[in-house]
């Protein structure tokens, strides 16, 4: 498993953009084009769009490289992107309409109108607050594998893991961004509105904001023209086509798709203290709170190598920092095969929107950054060249310490179950359920969205590589381990894994999975065995095998393989019969507390 997923050489440098229909007149963009193609060739990206507007109105828009890479088709200034987490400040901003309209106030608890929405412990329930959820201060961590590899369409589905999601903090102790906070304020909205939270971003935002090509899911979009397809970067040279990422239930934390003309007026609604086009949208009020520091993010002096960029805060789903003596505020996006960057400077009346076709790529800050030093008149740094210098250190350094790093493989050591036994069903409440199974001589850990080969390392400890195209990827020196534990009965009971950086392994409880068993070879095993005295009865119930003891309630049981029997409602205890002679002759009950034979009569 990749920790990040998460997340060819273009053909020629003379790509043509697709640009605005008036020339450029503005001094302060003069030859903008030839450095922003120079960062598309740089990064090796498909295509991005950009624009720029001032006070109320756009003075630039243009696309750069290719929506389709394989097509060649030219971005443009409508193309649609998704936007990622760009989608936060829009989820928040409903709860800024509805304070507004007295609906509520941001020091309720979030279960006055969640009722089925718990936390880990009652501190959290008893203190957590909307405006908590709303600046990334609840004390949980992210737990994004729970909605990114755990995918649901119910986001009542998913606001109910949260009470099993285990903070790595107290509330209000320290900043730690979390999208799963972000889905209960759109389910807040929700509940008090009547309406979904797709309804209220197209009817309070979409529909007033002249921003009637930008929708909020992926079969939407692809029912759109004009759209880009998203891809990644194999190898740093090779750019590779993704599947887009349906955000599902988890649709309040990111799951805009726009433009950057249709962007650049929620941006301008911004500016101009949440009116557009002289009516007001988002409430002033709110609008200067929202962008103001309501948390610190991590306390730190500026970079020496980059003095004039410093202050790190959140307020509602905005960041905010101080870019050379300018206030500016901004919020990233990543999701499968796209970035993005929302800001603006309020102080200046000058807002950036740029959009990405590429899987976690530099180009959003990239160009963010030579556009300010531009519309800012400051100190031109060229950001291009260090921010791509900075990226190459970064993964060389990494390339370094893995060469570096020691294995801790025992040789010589072997799984302490037949492989086999390591298949079943896996769960955690605060994720979800997934299969191991065994295939040609291998174990696959099978997710709703991918597939993961798993390695042998040692004793019970697997290593895991993602499957693609029917090939595992070896070559992560990263991979995710899955340590098994073997429970009282001496059968694979759970597997940990490390898949939240902020806290211990998560453990996965296991449950073998059902096989199909017909009638005639149940049958076999039906009839009375002794075992201290007592007969054990084992009979046929509609298509089930049955089993009652004296004195105790009829059970179920359940066949994981053959001649193997789980006892239904009875975690470890399960029953194996023996074989002799082509009959079976034994039962061997298998519980916690030892093993007993019981002889058929």
């Amino acid at each position: 498993m990749k920790a990040g997923f998460l997340l060819g050489l273009l053909t020629c440098i003379s790509i043509l953009g697709f640009t605005q229909k008036k020339s450029v007149t503005d001094t302060r963009l003069v030859g903008l084009d030839a450095e922003l193609q120079k960062v598309l060739d740089t990064w090796k990206a498909p295509g991005f769009a950009v624009a720029v507007v001032e006070k109320n109105k756009i003075i630039y828009a243009k696309g750069f490289g290719f929506s389709d890479y394989e097509k060649k088709t030219p971005v443009t200034p409508n193309t649609l992107f998704a936007i990622g987490s760009c989608s936060k400040a829009f989820t928040s901003a409903v709860l800024g309409q509805l304070r507004n309209e007295n609906k509520l106030t941001f020091e309720d608890k979030p279960s006055q109108y969640i009722p089925e929405l718990k936390f880990f412990n009652n501190e959290m329930n008893n203190t957590i607050q909307i405006r908590d959820l709303m600046s990334h201060r609840t004390g949980l961590p992210r737990h994004d594998y729970s909605w990114y590899l755990f995918p649901s369409d119910s986001k009542d589905s998913l606001i109910q893991r949260v009470a099993y999601q285990e903070p790595f903090t107290g509330v209000r102790e320290k900043w730690y961004y979390n999208n799963f906070m972000f889905l209960a304020q759109g389910v807040v909205a929700e509940k008090l509105t009547g309406k979904t939270w797709e309804e209220n971003i197209r009817e309070r935002f979409f529909k007033p904001l002249d921003m009637g090509r930008s929708n909020l899911s992926i079969p939407e979009m692809q029912k759109a023209t004009d759209i880009a397809i998203g891809y990644g970067l194999e190898k740093d040279s090779k750019i590779k086509k993704m599947d887009y990422y349906h955000i599902a239930g988890m649709a309040p934390a990111g799951s805009i798709n726009s433009s950057v003309n249709e962007m650049s007026n929620w941006v301008i609604t911004w500016i101009n203290g949440g009116k557009f086009k002289g009516k007001e949208i988002i409430p002033p009020a709110y609008v200067s709170e929202a962008i103001s520091s309501q948390m610190i993010i991590g306390a730190a002096l500026p970079d020496k190598t980059i003095p004039d960029v410093h202050f790190s805060t959140y307020g509602y789903g905005w960041f905010m920092a101080s870019y050379k003596g300018h206030y500016r505020v901004e919020h990233g996006g990543n999701i499968d095969g796209f970035s993005a960057s929302t800001s603006f400077f309020p102080s200046d009346s000058v807002g950036i929107v740029v959009l990405v076709n590429q899987d976690g790529s530099g180009v959003p800050s990239v160009v963010r950054n030579i556009i300010s030093d531009r519309m800012l008149k400051v100190k031109v740094t060229d950001w291009n060249k260090d921010l791509k210098a900075r990226r190459d250190k970064a993964i060389h350094d990494q390339e370094a310490a893995n060469k570096t790093k020691m294995s801790n493989k025992v040789k010589g050591t072997k799984p302490s179950h037949s492989v086999t036994e390591f298949t079943g069903k896996y769960s955690h409440p605060a994720y979800g359920e997934f299969t191991i199974t065994y295939d040609r001589d291998s174990l696959f850990a099978n997710f709703k969205r991918i597939k993961l080969w798993l390695a042998h390392h040692h004793y019970d400890v697997f290593n895991s590589f993602l499957v693609t195209d029917g090939k595992a990827d070896t070559t992560d020196s990263n991979a995710t381990q899955f340590q098994f534990f073997t429970n009282e009965a001496g059968d694979i009971g759970k597997v940990a894994l490390k898949i939240e950086p902020a806290l211990d392994a998560l453990e996965f409880k296991r449950t073998a999975i059902k096989v199909d068993v017909s009638i005639d070879d149940l049958k076999v095993y039906t009839g009375d065995y002794e075992i201290g005295g007592m007969i054990a009865k084992f009979f046929l119930k509609d298509t089930t095998l049955h089993l009652t003891l004296p004195g105790q309630p009829e059970y179920v049981l359940i066949p994981t393989a053959k001649h193997k029997f789980l006892i239904k409602g009875l975690d470890g205890f399960k029953v194996e019969f023996v074989e002799s002679n082509g009959l079976v002759s034994e039962a061997m009950f298998n519980q916690p507390n030892g093993v007993f034979k019981a002889k058929r009569k």
